[in-house]
């Protein structure tokens, strides 16, 4: 399982008294791993969901004073560890995406599997909701955000429907969106695919929440704070986390090049990629859980 990689990758000696930090702590599944695991570490938690943090918390009390929830966004965890007093960890754990609560709670609105308010937010004391960025975004916007976000060819038939419909009553539920996108961009007759709306939901909850903008800033701001062989492991979900965290990973294992030489100065490098491709879950992971499917793991450690 892909749980038991990430254990695996921090514990080793080095870390074996460290400090980690679960940036996206959910349900704590992970953190509790690690804890278990290594009964020298100590464990912060950080998620911008309160609801989660309350969950977690309950969940890992056991751990006593290993453990500390952080309320916050991934991409602020210097300053979010600054104001405990941590300057820096021996680990960092990022697991992209929507967690499990969030898909199964229906009246958080990211799900067409419910009829419920189009929220999507991560943090519901913050930020626009999903309906005001549809019902409020221009023909143009929701264009880009579809194509860029969801990575979705039909965007702009889907776009055009979303703002046709707003003229006559705002779109307001998951249900409704759902099953526009489903009358003017309908899966393939005789074809298995993915759920036509699946793309759009993607590429709106993704804007609501700002995630790929926050990743970039995350990924540059974790590796500042790990300690000498610290880890970074990240797993996530669709093709443009997974490119990101690929190319800013990949672009830290690189030496800048000395002008005289044209060579790669190796020791300027800052992580060796752990993971060359992708780690991937098994065939039995993904039977226990589908939502396992689209995972993928990258890890480096900070030299």
């Amino acid at each position: 399982m892909l749980r038991d990689r990430v254990v695996e990758l921090f514990d080793v000696p080095e870390l074996a008294a460290a400090t980690l930090v679960d940036c996206t702590l959910g349900l704590g599944g992970h953190t509790e791993a690690l804890l278990e695991r290594m009964p020298r570490a100590r464990l912060v938690g950080i998620d911008r969901d309160r609801e989660a943090l309350e969950l977690a918390s309950r969940r890992l009390q056991r751990f006593g004073s290993r453990f500390l929830a952080v309320h916050g966004r991934f991409d602020d965890i210097g300053p979010l560890l600054r104001r405990q007093g941590i300057d820096r960890v021996g680990g960092v754990l990022a697991d992209l995406g929507v967690s499990s609560m969030q898909l199964d709670r229906a009246d958080r609105g990211f799900s067409f599997r419910h009829d419920a308010p189009l929220d999507m937010r991560m943090d519901r004391s913050c930020g626009i909701t999903a309906a005001e960025l549809v019902n409020r975004s221009s023909e143009g916007d929701l264009v880009r955000i579809l194509r860029d976000y969801g990575e979705e060819r039909r965007a702009r038939r889907i776009a055009r429907a979303m703002v046709d419909r707003r003229q006559q009553a705002p779109i307001e539920t998951t249900g409704e969106l759902r099953d526009l996108v489903h009358r003017v961009a309908p899966a393939p007759p005789g074809r298995r695919t993915i759920d036509p709306a699946t793309r759009t939901f993607q590429a709106l909850r993704i804007e609501v929440n700002q995630e790929l903008a926050g990743l970039r800033d995350f990924l540059d701001r974790s590796l500042e704070q790990l300690d000498g062989e610290g880890r970074l492991v990240v797993i996530s979900y669709h093709s443009l986390e997974d490119r990101i965290v690929k190319h800013s990973l990949r672009r830290h294992s690189i030496g800048e090049v000395d002008p005289t030489t044209g060579r790669e100065r190796a020791e300027t490098r800052l992580v060796e990629l752990l993971t060359k491709k992708p780690v991937r879950p098994s065939g039995q992971e993904v039977r226990a859980n589908p939502r396992a499917r689209s995972a993928r793991l990258r890890a480096a450690r900070r030299l």
